[in-house]
């Protein structure tokens, strides 16, 4: 139905050629079905061929055809779940639009999976495909830094100027970086207020399906919030179908469609990258999909109690909320008994989220000599400020971990992580270790 309605659209703005010379009557037929809104399946998969001959022969020359997103109707059946039917119709309404068709100067396709993998084209080998590894035509992706110069000046948003690049800029295509989401800026200069537009956008529900079904990707994704390079392996011709089965067609459904930038090629051959969120807005989302893993996997208000009894050194109750909490995600993020360091620091920094809007949450930086895992500095002086130390044990016996804190106090004290803070006139400053094994945690203040 959506399908007919975009071609009584098109066709209804070039009506005006069904009054030209030599328009045969079989075309005029089936144009005046799809102006009228009845036209069949075999109507619509010959329409742009139809259309495209009767404007050659109103104008006398070969029409050029621009189709933005080719691949959303395939993203939305796979997400509704009719992929199969929309993949046989769209191939047959492609290849009767550009095989063999004098009718057509040239064509440009936009999507976010590689054209070939769908065979959507079979039978058709003239196409040219640019990725956003590629430097030809790299500029033309989004808005480049010398063109925003201007945007600002033009609109009198100096003053925004810092903020509009964090929230949106950070794209890097083929070899050109400080590219600019396009779509966000222009809703940015609509309404002049800095929060997310792209992401909200329908085009993203794959993405957003992906992200609630691969288990794999988790963890990394909560790195990738705390602005932690992460090495992946990507596969760039990205299929839809299946898509959240392998990591690597995630990944390169990510990138290609904005969510990642490449920081590194680490290796060409075997697809390794180093990839980071490229902005504010890409984080937003991030944000909001990890508020939701906790929101269904704690009753009611659960969440925010913890984080509350944290920051008000409640900790006991803290420790006791936190463990069944643990108990709770770790199939969710399926994460074996073995599991390492970098895990437990992702789940707590993910529940961290919660408290992005009363502290700074930091990850791995550098403070006196040495990096702690996790600190929370709070927006406001007189709050209490946290550092987190995970130490992981291979047994959980009173010994062990007693030992495994002791080593963790001296690390935090000879290190000097406080000294971020104090420096910025914190005093208020708990230290915590969390001991791991498994599913089995202990949390002692040091």
């Amino acid at each position: 139905m959506q399908m007919k309605t975009i071609m009584m659209d098109m066709f209804y703005e070039h009506k005006y050629i069904l009054e030209g010379e030599n328009i045969p009557e079989g075309e005029k037929k089936i144009f005046n079905r799809i102006l009228n809104a009845e036209a069949t399946d075999l109507d619509l998969i010959n329409s742009l061929k139809i259309l495209s001959k009767m404007l050659y022969i109103y104008y006398n020359r070969p029409a050029i055809l621009l189709i933005d997103e080719y691949d959303v109707p395939l993203q939305t059946a796979y997400v509704e779940g009719y992929y199969d039917e929309a993949v046989k119709f769209l191939k047959s309404f492609y290849n009767t639009t550009f095989k063999d068709n004098q009718y057509l100067e040239k064509t440009v396709l936009t999507g976010v999976s590689r054209i070939a993998k769908e065979s959507l084209f079979s039978g058709m080998n003239n196409f040219k495909v640019y990725t956003i590894m590629n430097n030809e035509f790299a500029d033309d992706f989004g808005i480049t830094t010398e063109e925003m110069k201007k945007v600002i000046s033009d609109f009198n948003v100096q003053e925004d100027e810092e903020e509009i690049k964090k929230w949106y800029d950070g794209y890097k295509i083929g070899n050109v970086e400080g590219i600019y989401n396009p779509w966000s800026i222009l809703n940015y200069l609509t309404d002049k207020q800095l929060k997310p537009y792209w992401v909200n956008t329908s085009s993203n529900d794959l993405i957003k399906m992906t992200f609630r079904k691969s288990n794999s990707i988790k963890e990394k994704m909560i790195r990738l919030l705390n602005d932690e390079p992460v090495e992946v392996t990507i596969d760039l011709e990205t299929i839809i179908v299946g898509i959240e089965e392998k990591e690597e067609n995630i990944w390169g459904l990510m990138l290609q469609t904005g969510y990642l930038k490449v920081e590194e090629v680490v290796s060409l051959e075997e697809r390794i990258y180093k990839v980071k969120l490229p902005n504010n807005e890409i984080k937003d989302l991030f944000r909001s999909i990890i508020r939701d893993w906790f929101s269904n996997k704690v009753e009611g208000n659960d969440l925010r109690s913890i984080l509350e009894d944290l920051i008000t050194l409640r900790l006991e109750d803290f420790e006791r909320k936190f463990k069944k909490l643990v108990v709770e995600m770790f199939s969710f993020f399926d994460v074996g008994e073995n599991t390492a360091e970098n895990f437990y620091h992702a789940f707590v920094l993910g529940m961290l989220v919660g408290l992005k809007d009363k502290y700074f949450v930091k990850s791995n930086r550098e403070s006196g000599y040495g990096r702690y895992d996790i600190m929370l500095e709070p927006k406001e002086k007189d709050k209490n400020s946290f550092i987190i130390e995970f130490k992981i044990t291979e047994n959980m016996d009173e010994k062990t971990v007693k030992n495994t804190v002791e080593e963790a106090k001296k690390q935090i004290e000879e290190k000097k992580y406080e000294g971020e803070l104090k420096e910025k006139g914190f005093t208020n400053i708990t230290k915590m270790v969390f001991v791991c094994n498994g599913k089995e945690i202990e949390i002692a203040v040091v």
